[in-house]
């Protein structure tokens, strides 16, 4: 039986990072190859828009459904996210 993940945007964020997980792996396929160091630049940095995106998604996601009915949020909690946007 699978659990249901706890936010909607889960399933979409672990796309996104297999996706960028398959996407580092052709990156480090590239350096054992001995690809121009420019390309392997230029894919990596794709790889680092797509966690970043990936990484977004899931902090805004846990932003509007973890901060209480109330309007509180646990204050430790969301500076320590803010730290990570």
């Amino acid at each position: 039986m699978t659990k249901s993940p706890l936010h909607a945007t889960h399933p979409g964020v672990v796309k996104r990072l297999k996706r960028a997980d398959g996407h580092l792996r052709h990156v480090i396929a590239m350096i054992e190859e001995d690809e121009a160091c420019t390309d392997i630049a230029v894919q990596l940095q794709a790889v680092e828009k797509a966690v970043t995106a990936a990484k977004r998604t899931l902090i805004h996601d846990h932003i509007d459904h973890c901060i209480n009915a109330d309007g509180e949020a646990d204050l430790a909690d969301m500076k320590a996210l803010a730290k990570l946007l």
